[in-house]
């Protein structure tokens, strides 16, 4: 039972009861922070008094950066809240139920840092073979910790953000000499995103993973691969990627996802102490990605080499602190097979092996005016789906130079 009339507000739905995701919607009277029902949402400043002053103070303000402060207890009790709150048979005083497709949808939260793994073996071990076709496809480090980049936090945005095609310097094949232009291998990544919060603190060990982090989005890591190309040795990526990064607007708590949670593929035997894991923090997600309303592939993120709190760990080992907001993805997230490849790298081999859409064009890169989208589910109890917000972005012509 509940007062919330939406036909998608069911556990058989993946913005169910079972998820409650949080963003940010931009309405008349400004940004407000909500919860996801079904197709609606909740502004969680309407319902300040059946939260109480402590979290409502948290939630009241235009993003979840508050939230994001308070950490793990304040994360647990909101979500008991919300639960007592969206199974009432009657609307507490000042609810108020907004369409999320009549709404915009804003960044949720004020980007800290942002860091992308590279943790899908299957990936790395066919992005080798398109490089390095006399080679091992792995370089010898891969094994043993997660391969990691620092992106720049100022270019993530929100899903339904256009993006411009990049600027900058490639290679023409014969020509010892770089040309400088639009990139001519527009590329997504289909990649999955933690946020986190609580206390910045350093040396975050793999079983303290769910104290740092609120929950998961979906992430875009738009990719030039001329780019890419000719700048990343050996230095590794920089103007090839950090043009634009897109996130989901809603943001999955942890807790939904914990029937979600499966070992990894990655072999532990002889890594190092601080990424061993005590209890698996590998996640059935099952990733959707299509080009134009056609579907070019489904992403396994069962089959991901390092988990999340592998990435976590070893990106604070050092020392450096991970802070509220920081943002770290995984990613791209590949499968074994063919059709589950997360990126046009992949799915055409490096260019050569063109996908075709449904309206029967061919790709090998995306072109201006094309339109990305990402989606997830996974499993949830007593046989729910749970919903991860979806990532979309359109392909505008370059800024000429």
């Amino acid at each position: 039972m509940s007062w919330i009339e939406d036909p998608e507000f069911t556990p058989d739905h993946p913005f169910g009861p079972q998820t409650l995701p949080y963003g940010v919607l931009g309405t008349a009277a400004g940004p407000t922070v909500a919860v996801r029902v079904g197709r609606h949402a909740i502004p969680l400043r309407g319902i300040a008094d059946e939260l109480g002053p402590r979290l409502s103070e948290l939630v009241g303000g235009s993003s979840l950066d508050p939230l994001l402060a308070a950490g793990r207890p304040a994360w647990r009790e909101l979500r008991e809240r919300l639960l007592e709150v969206v199974h009432a048979e009657r609307a507490p005083a000042g609810a108020e139920l907004l369409r999320t497709d009549w709404h915009t949808q804003l960044l949720p939260f004020t980007v800290s840092d942002f860091a992308d793994f590279y943790s899908s073996k299957h990936h790395a071990e066919n992005v080798g073979r398109i490089f390095r076709r006399e080679a091992e496809p792995l370089l010898s480090n891969w094994t043993h910790l997660p391969v990691a980049y620092h992106g720049r936090s100022g270019t993530v945005c929100v899903s339904g953000t256009d993006v411009t095609r990049p600027n900058g310097q490639r290679r023409v094949s014969g020509d010892p000499k770089p040309v400088f232009g639009p990139t001519r291998r527009l590329d997504f990544e289909a990649e999955v995103g933690f946020v986190c919060g609580g206390e910045p603190t350093d040396r975050v060990g793999t079983e303290d993973f769910a104290e740092h982090v609120l929950g998961a989005v979906l992430v875009n890591d738009w990719s030039a691969r001329d780019i890419q190309a000719w700048e990343y040795q050996p230095l590794g990526p920089f103007l090839a990627k950090s043009f634009a990064t897109s996130i989901s607007g809603w943001i999955t708590p942890l807790e939904a996802l914990e029937h979600a949670r499966v070992p990894t593929t990655g072999d532990t035997d002889g890594v190092q102490d601080y990424l061993v894991e005590q209890q698996p923090w590998g996640l059935d997600l099952r990733l959707e990605v299509r080009c134009n309303d056609t579907l070019l592939s489904g992403p396994p993120f069962a089959e991901m080499h390092w988990s999340p709190a592998q990435q976590l760990a070893h990106m604070t080992v050092n020392g450096s602190p991970v802070r509220p907001g920081d943002l770290f993805a995984s990613g791209t997230v590949s499968g074994p097979n063919p059709d589950q490849r997360g990126c046009l790298l992949e799915l055409t081999w490096g260019g050569s092996e063109p996908v075709t859409l449904e309206d029967g064009e061919q790709r090998t890169f995306l072109q201006d005016g094309d339109r990305v989208l990402l989606s997830a589910t996974a499993p949830g109890e007593h046989g729910s789906v749970v919903g991860l917000g979806n990532v979309a972005g359109t392909i505008l012509p370059a800024v000429r130079r």
